[in-house]
This record gives C-alpha cells, structure tokens and sequence, in this order.
C-alpha cells in the first residue's frame, strides 16, 4: 500500500491493535513510538506523531526538541515477535513547522541522495546490495567499572568449547578457527535458527537469496538478500538486523553485528554491491576492465579518492578498525580489481551485463545503512563528475606482496580517530545538493569523537599483560 487510506483500511482488515512508529538516529539504532491503532487515523498520518527529539544523541537541544514522525505508509509491515497485533510502519523525522526533512534525520538525508542522482542527470536509480555478517553467541558478559574491564563470549559451538563438559552432553561436531565457511549441520547448528530469521524477513518484505554459515568458526553467520533502491535497501537492512537479534533472542542466543568480536577469528563485514541505472539500462556494463563502464570506473574513483572520509561513516566504531588491520585477510588495500576478494574494491563475475556492478569490501554492519549508500553514492558521483580514473587493476593477492610494492598502494583508515580528521577535512563532496549538511557532519563527528576519547581512556586487559611488570 502507499497511501493514508490504504494504510488505515489495512489496518481495520487486519484486526490492527497497535502501530509501531520507526525511525532511526545518526548512529544507526533504531526507535520507535507505539500508537493505538484506534487513534492512527488519516489525519494523524498525514499529520505526524509528535516526540522529543532532544533525548537522542547528536540531534535538536531542549530549547527546539519539538519534531514529528511522518509514517511511510508503503512500509507497513507486521511485527512478528509481538503478542498483540502491531503494525510496524518506518517513519521519516520532519520539522514541525514546515513538515520538511529533519537535515540530520539519516533517512531523509538519503532520500536527498537519491534527488541529488537524479538533478545531477547521471542516472535515475542507484541500486545498493549489502551483505551484512554477523555472529550468534549463547551468552555474552563484560564489565569496564573502576576496578577493572573484562568481556567473555559464552558459545558452545565454537572453538574453544571442544574441552568443556557441558553437563555430559559434549557432542564434539565444531568448526576449526576461520573454518566455518558453509558446512552442513550438525557441523553448522545455526541452520534451522537462519531459516526462520530467512522466513520472517520474507514475511515482512525482504527478498532473501541465500543463508549460510560465514568463516568465522565462533559462530559468523550471513543471510543474503536482494539488492534495492538506496532508501528502501537501508530500510530493508534495519528490518534484517531487528529480525535477526529477536529470533537469537527467542531462541536464548545473542546476535551481534560488530566487527570484531572474537580476537584471532574473522571479523564480519558489509560488502556493498552498487550500480546506477537511467531508463532502465546499467550504465555500469561496458567494454572496459571487467566488463565495467568508464563511468564504472570512475566511480571506483571517487570511492578510491573519497575513502578514508568514507571510513567515518562505513566503518564507524573503535572496533571497526580492530578488523582493518593490515596482512590479515581484510580490504585495507585501495585497489580494484575483477573476482579478486583481497581488494578493498572488487568486480563480481556475472554472465549478464545487467548485474554489472562494482563491490565496496571495507564497509563493516556497525555502519548506519542510510547514511553509508548516501556517502557511497556521493563519492561515486564526484568521481564520475572529474572523470577520476582508479588507475590499473591489481590482479595480484594483495595480502602477500613483496614490501616494496605494498607500499605504494594506499590503505583505508587505521583508527576512528584518524577516520574523523578525515571526513573533517574532506566533506565537499557530501555537501553537494544539501545531501549533507555541516551540521550534521559537525555533530556526527562530535558524536563519535566522544567514543574514541572514552576507549582511549580506559586501560586495556592486554595493557596489564605487556606493562603491569615493566
């Protein structure tokens, strides 16, 4: 449905007791106001529903918190882990007095990206397909107080978990570390748990393509799903990770996203595949390296140019970077090149030009999907607008070059830190078109500047190990 009347007799049709108002902050975490569906009328449809804006991190101040969530009636879809029957529907954050798009509201910022693409004249459509990991644990615990920090995965699957005696009933079938990728049950013992979150994403609009178990022997676990336009890609990825850590948790497991949960075991990233159409035809298939375009390639360009600003935004946490760690098996290296995994930059082999396309390997899940396909793009199209050619492939296994070739390739970012001076001093090109606005980049910045000051206050458990004796 698409409109306040279909939405409404939908919810009379559907015996609708409440309806969940969704709306996601600048980092990514999703929020939600419950209404009585009785009183969700057309009117207050069109109109919003009101919330204090002042209460989440990096948007309005108590003096101006007043704002309103404008619901998109074509999302509407019913929650599968609640009792009584709600209607989740995703909202856009608007200003109250000219109904507009919230500058820092991340879903009206990418719904700008998409007008940007459009008024540029380059194409109609740019179509994003992530591939988000993520691990499943039994139980997970840590504690940073005063008197000291620690972290403890519990996984009776994993590795590690070959000794324990599990009250008599240690039936042995596990993965080797980095040895997880695609075995059949009971080796994997996560099938039947990814079916169901398979079905319940299908039930709420998310085409799935494929399930499987990841690398990652602790428990990495991938679900792929079908590509999309830019906004409804993103809303597709938050129905994915709230599908995902409810079905865990219903079945007393945990999911986690982030990067690099598990030292010595592969940490969990989101390729993102992308390509921009206009009048139905891919304007990335062509006669060029890897059967791509020359707008292709100077897309991969700008991305090349634009990535270590990028990483602010595609690899937002402390803990991103604890997986982008040079000569292991992670994109660092700023390169491109066809069926080649080791580049941060890689051409998928496909047999129709119609599924050319270009895959950005450094981005990690922890990422805000709204914000990173808007960045993505951007830097894309700056490249496409200076012709900014990536230079030649590199058809080598990055991961094992000789020294002095490795160091004429350039690498992403090393740390937060050094991600945020990045995007500090390279941010023209979100900017363009309103896409972004300073602002908003001022307070991103802000935002995530207080996490990298708190982890670098906080003595480490492996500090103590290198330094409690010197």
């Amino acid at each position: 449905m698409s409109t306040p009347e279909e939405l409404v007799k939908l919810i009379a049709e559907r015996n609708v007791a409440f309806v969940d108002c969704r709306f996601t902050d600048t980092l990514g975490r999703e929020h939600h106001l419950t209404v009585p569906a009785h009183s969700f009328d057309e009117e207050r449809i069109e109109g919003g529903v009101a919330f204090d804006a002042s209460s989440l991190p990096g948007w309005k101040g108590v003096e101006c918190s007043d704002m309103l969530l404008l619901p998109d009636a074509s999302s509407a879809r019913l929650d599968p882990f609640r009792e009584e029957s709600t209607l989740i529907v995703t909202c856009d954050v608007a200003e109250p007095t000219d109904l507009n798009g919230y500058d820092r509201d991340p879903r009206s910022l990418a719904k700008r990206a998409e007008i940007y693409l459009q008024a540029s004249g380059l194409g109609d459509t740019a179509y994003f397909g992530p591939e988000p990991e993520f691990f499943v644990f039994d139980n997970i615990r840590w504690n940073d107080q005063m008197n000291g920090c620690m972290v403890e995965i519990g996984a009776e699957h994993a590795p590690w978990s070959t000794a324990a005696a599990l009250n008599g009933h240690n039936l042995g079938h596990r993965l080797r570390v980095k040895g997880g990728y695609a075995p059949v049950p009971p080796v994997d013992s996560f099938h039947d748990l990814r079916s169901e979150m398979c079905v319940l994403m299908e039930q709420q609009g998310v085409p799935v393509e494929v399930h499987h178990h990841e690398v990652g022997g602790g428990g990495q676990l991938e679900i792929g799903t079908r590509f999309s336009t830019l906004v409804q890609r993103a809303d597709w990825n938050q129905i994915m990770k709230y599908t995902i850590m409810n079905v865990a948790h219903v079945y007393g497991k945990t999911a986690t996203f982030m990067p690099k949960p598990i030292l010595g075991d592969n940490g969990s990233g989101m390729h993102v595949h992308q390509s921009i159409w206009k009048d139905g035809q891919n304007l990335f298939a062509g006669n060029g390296y890897g059967g791509l375009s020359d707008m292709a390639l100077f897309y991969i360009g700008g991305i090349i140019k634009h990535a270590r600003a990028l990483n602010a935004i595609t690899n937002p946490t402390t803990n991103s970077y604890k997986r982008l760690v040079p000569h292991y098996e992670a994109p660092v290296k700023l390169a491109y090149s066809a069926r080649n995994r080791s580049a941060s930059i890689r051409i998928p082999y496909v047999s129709s030009p119609k599924a050319r396309r270009v895959e950005v390997r450094f981005p990690d899940p922890m990422a805000n999907p709204y914000l990173a396909f808007s960045a993505m793009l951007m830097a894309g199209l700056d490249g496409i607008q200076n012709r900014i050619h990536p230079g030649d492939a590199a058809d080598k296994n990055l991961y094992d070059l000789p020294p002095e070739e490795d160091a004429k390739i350039p690498t992403v970012c090393s740390s937060l830190e050094q991600a945020l001076e990045a995007l500090d001093n390279d941010r023209e090109f979100l900017t363009r078109g309103g896409v972004f606005s300073n602002d908003m980049l001022d307070a991103y910045i802000e935002l995530k500047q207080a996490e990298v000051n708190r982890l670098r206050m906080t003595p480490h458990p492996v500090e103590f190990d290198m330094y409690y004796s010197l």
